[in-house]
């Protein structure tokens, strides 16, 4: 038996860290560092190791628990 397992596209990737940050933006305060939401942080981290590896698409199953939920509740499809 073929086991199918969703693909994800790094403008999947890219689409759900926007949507987090535009959800959650940085504090715009004096002096304030700018920072990513968890969520966001967590999407940051695969998406810079496809931009290095040129990956245009990743196994959906190497993605953490807390990656997949970030993608699944920023409302982007795994195809």
């Amino acid at each position: 038996m073929i086991a199918v397992t969703a693909m994800v596209r790094i403008e999947q990737i890219e689409a759900a860290i926007n949507v987090w940050r535009e959800r959650r933006p940085t504090p715009e305060t004096p002096n304030a560092c700018p920072t990513l939401c968890a969520e966001a942080r967590a999407l940051a981290d695969v998406y810079a190791l496809m931009i290095y590896r040129k990956d245009a698409a990743i196994d959906a199953s190497i993605l953490t628990t807390a990656q997949t939920a970030a993608l699944q509740d920023a409302h982007v499809q795994l195809t």
